[in-house]
């Protein structure tokens, strides 16, 4: 075995994120780690880099014992890791971030071509072509994960753990990844990975490992397994079937016309954008990300100022107006990034729960404590939000919990129109059975919702039309009822739908 974590505990004061875990890895195989949000998944991975010390428990290395107290320990030992939110320094170069802290030198002076040669001989043995010379701030998010990966391999890993590495990538990038890890592996390179994402653990690993509060449910062979299985071993019964009701037609809430934002470069961010959201639907935007996603929702919630054009909310012309006068007009929005723009980290979950919610939380001036405990709590219990108490400072809940947070708070806002910016992500498929069934009741209750998310199959499920989106325009609408997965994923690279001119 090439290695083994044998009865690993890990508790933080009263709270016992792992319980005598048993994982191992053999050579050249994909170890999948899954379990619900909190279930202990990113705990026990940081403990095997090195970035936490277990409180009890072994780590053996080809049977010999081994303690890391620190991410230099587990390169040593040819351990390395993708973090979930990239670690790369965007104004450096791709070879320039590769090679950091090993970086060639002539004499005391940094090596740039030599840097750039050792770039290019990396990408070329293990199949994941790049440009060296290329600044991390203008490629993709498919290729900053690429670079991450090459960056652990020019540290000499043998071990690569990935946290949730298709989070934040395209389907097209997705595929490219998947067939970087089979690639990877048969040149003898071993892969754990996190993800809540079924299909795709089914379809790259050859072993998964359930976690659920803390302690192993369960370690299968996924050619023995199916996701129904899966799934009841993570959250520890059926999930329901989402029911939809029949669309009904109503008056617009959000109108966008010839919406344009002009940026820094020669193409414009948002080019005569044209949408329109009606009471009791959901449309969904599907496009790659960079191709003004970001831009609209940032226009529409008054986060960016726009050049041309207009935004009615409501009846009423917002264009220019403010963020509070856009949400008091009847907006929420949940956010595409949580930590930079959904919560406040050093802030409680009390807090950060009833951001949005103090008007009706306070009477003349003062905060309604145990109302506040209430409402926050309900929303603990009814999205299982897994935290150690309401005064727990957001930073410490996992990502999936806090955006089970963010989520609670914005839907209860109870608002005409909700903006639903990758609602899903980084949640377990217990939680996004919750959200999804949340999202479809406000849209039969009347809302009307604008749903951006980079899972097609999120998209294709809940919307009742499907925008699509290319540099900056809205290139085409489709009936989801009708559309297909191949026809959405050629106008996001820009081709036409079958009939179009």
């Amino acid at each position: 075995m090439l290695l083994e974590m044998d009865s690993i505990t890990k508790s933080y004061g009263s709270v016992r994120a792992n319980h005598n875990v048993n994982f191992n890895l053999r050579r050249g195989e994909v170890h999948a780690l899954i379990g619900e949000n909190g279930a202990g998944k990113t705990t026990l991975m940081r403990i095997l880099y090195g970035m936490e010390s277990p409180t009890s428990g072994q780590i053996k290395i080809e049977g010999k014992p081994v303690a890391f107290h620190d991410p230099t320990d587990a390169i040593k030992h040819k351990i390395g890791m993708v973090h979930q939110h990239f670690m790369l320094f965007p104004a450096f170069s791709i070879a320039e971030n590769i090679v950091i802290g090993g970086e060639p030198k002539k004499g005391i002076v940094f090596n740039r071509k030599q840097a750039i040669e050792q770039t290019i001989a990396l990408s070329e043995q293990y199949g994941m072509p790049v440009d060296p010379k290329k600044k991390v701030a203008d490629c993709s998010l498919g290729m900053q994960q690429r670079v991450e990966i090459l960056k652990v391999l020019y540290q000499g890993a043998e071990t690569i753990i990935l946290d949730e590495p298709t989070g934040v990538l395209t389907p097209l990038e997705v595929k490219e990844l998947l067939a970087s890890i089979k690639a990877l592996t048969a040149q003898g390179k071993s892969f754990i990975i996190i993800s809540h994402k079924l299909s795709e653990i089914m379809e790259v690993s050859d072993r998964i490992t359930v976690l659920r509060d803390g302690v192993v449910t369960g370690t299968v062979n996924a050619s023995d397994t199916n996701e129904e299985q899966l799934s009841r071993m993570m959250v520890g019964r059926e999930l329901i079937k989402l029911k939809r009701s029949e669309r009904r037609d109503g008056k617009p809430v959000i109108e966008l016309n010839n919406v344009s934002m002009k940026g820094n470069k020669t193409k414009p961010l948002l080019d005569s954008v044209k949408l329109n959201v009606h009471e009791g639907e959901i449309v969904g935007i599907a496009g790659i990300s960079g191709n003004g996603q970001s831009e609209l929702l940032q226009a529409i919630s008054g986060l960016s100022s726009i050049d041309e054009g207009t935004i009615v909310l409501q009846g009423k012309n917002v264009t220019g107006a403010s963020v509070k006068k856009i949400r008091d007009s009847g907006l929420a929005h949940i956010p595409e990034d949580r930590y930079m723009w959904g919560v406040s980290k050093e802030a409680t979950v009390s807090d950060n729960g009833i951001m949005g919610h103090l008007p009706r939380m306070s009477k003349r001036g003062f905060l309604n404590s145990k109302a506040i405990r209430t409402l926050v709590s309900d929303w603990v219990d009814q999205f299982g939000i897994k935290t150690g108490s309401l005064h727990t400072k957001a930073q410490y809940l996992s990502g999936g919990n806090l955006q089970k947070l963010i989520v609670a708070r914005e839907i209860a806002q109870q608002t005409p129109f909700l903006i639903a910016a990758e609602p899903t992500r980084g949640v377990d498929v217990g939680a996004m059975e919750i959200i999804h069934g949340e999202l479809l009741k406000r849209r039969d209750e009347g809302t009307g919702i604008l749903l951006v998310s980079s899972e097609l199959t999120e998209i294709m499920k809940l919307s009742d039309r499907i925008l699509v989106m290319y540099e900056g325009k809205v290139v085409g609408e489709l009936d989801a009822a009708t559309a297909t997965e191949e026809e959405i994923s050629l106008l996001m690279a820009g081709g036409k739908a079958v009939g179009q001119a």
